[in-house]
């Protein structure tokens, strides 16, 4: 039997999904006669993710004070360490004050289904002042410089609706990847049931080439991990990104033909990505703790976007602003993995020192995306060509 790494902050998971089928038919006919808003894609995606037990231990939305708490030093007022905020931001609040009992509509599934109930807390306000600061802390985006993630950020408003809730479904992400899509619950069940005791995550939210496929090779061979857990971001991504049903069948395609049966699982899970960098790198290590991973993979620029962060940004805040007994899971720190001609095999660049560029296969991600939509599949020290199919018929459609 493997003995699991315990869930952050608590002995036990604390899903907030509604399992008992009774209660939630009860709490879904109370919802339809509540008072209700339709919330953001992002507030949607915090009560997925509360819902399957990455979120451990939060019962629900922060309040303002442990916000600006979480978004100055990564812990609540109470002490709890966690690196970003989790929110329900709403631009008018309307009449809603605290005591009162809501339903929380979903903005990505047609018709707005009640996704959860929430008990409000309080109604609070962040100031300009307040949202720049925590839009600050939390993206640290360059001055003048547009930013996806804090653009999301500051887009939903800054009237907080703070409060537990009772989560009645996983929105879309169950229906669409059913066979993906997975709770921090179901992958500890998992877990057990394959026996592994040592386990290292990797984060994705792109297909994987073959750098990204001998990094995770290297991390099992080198922890002397039980199993790999391939669990990538289903939720919503920005404008270019491949669309979460092609990487499923790319990266199931590679697991297939490329790992020895029973060191792999492909899994999924329902949030929308910050693109928040070194902040969004500890918040991935949470996930993966809570979901039973004893070690997290960490690379270059993890979950970066454009030339926001330094390359090995997201592994130096463990060392300079997580302390030391925050976390269970330990940090797998890579550099950037490639092909080296003169070795015949992929590496890390960082331990070939005689080599020079030249040395590498290297290809920009608009170079690939060119060679994809022409057909072309990259070269086999690049992709593995079963993989590079796939997206070159995604690529084909797309430009049909």
């Amino acid at each position: 039997m493997s003995k699991l790494v315990a869930p952050h902050g608590s002995d036990e998971l604390n899903p907030l999904y509604v399992s008992d089928a009774a209660e939630r038919e009860a709490l879904q006919q109370e919802a339809e006669g509540l008072p209700s808003i339709v919330v953001s894609s992002a507030t949607a995606a915090n009560a997925v993710m509360l819902a399957g037990g990455y979120f451990n231990p939060l019962t629900g939305y922060m309040n303002k004070a442990d916000a600006l708490s979480v978004a100055n030093n990564m812990h609540t007022t109470s002490g709890l360490f966690w690196p970003t905020p989790v929110l329900n931001l709403v631009e008018d609040a309307g009449s809603i004050k605290a005591g009162d009992r809501i339903a929380l509509r979903d903005p990505n599934v047609g018709g707005n289904p009640v996704l959860a109930v929430m008990d409000v807390e309080a109604v609070e306000a962040f100031t300009d002042e307040e949202m720049a600061t925590m839009t600050q802390q939390i993206y640290r985006p360059a001055e003048g410089e547009a930013h996806i993630g804090a653009d999301t950020f500051n887009s939903q408003g800054k009237v907080c609706l703070s409060g537990p809730i009772k989560v009645l479904n996983f929105s879309y992400f169950q229906s669409e990847f059913p066979d993906t899509f997975r709770t921090a619950v179901e992958i500890r069940n998992e877990i057990t049931e394959r026996g592994w005791n040592k386990v290292v995550a990797f984060q994705t939210r792109n297909p994987m080439h073959l750098a990204h496929e001998e990094l995770c090779h290297m991390a099992m061979d080198r922890l002397g991990c039980d199993g790999l857990v391939i669990h990538m971001l289903l939720g919503k991504l920005k404008k270019g990104d491949i669309p979460a049903p092609v990487r499923d069948a790319a990266i199931r395609k590679m697991v297939e033909l490329y790992f020895p049966p029973n060191s792999a699982m492909v899994t999924g899970y329902g949030f929308d990505m910050l693109y928040a960098g070194p902040k969004e790198a500890v918040l991935h290590a949470v996930f993966r703790q809570n979901m039973g991973a004893t070690h997290f993979i960490i690379g270059r620029d993890h979950a970066g976007v454009g030339d926001h962060y330094g390359a090995f940004d997201a592994q130096e805040i463990f060392d300079k602003e997580v302390p030391k007994d925050a976390l269970k899971i330990e940090i797998f720190r890579a550099d950037h993995t490639a092909y080296s001609k003169k070795l015949d095999k992929v590496v890390m660049m960082c331990e070939a020192p005689d080599h020079k560029k030249e040395d590498f296969v290297l290809l920009s991600g608009t170079k690939v995306r060119e060679m994809l939509g022409q057909g072309i599949a990259p070269p086999k020290e690049f992709s593995r060509p079963e993989v590079a199919q796939i997206l070159i018929d995604y690529y084909q459609i797309e430009n049909d």
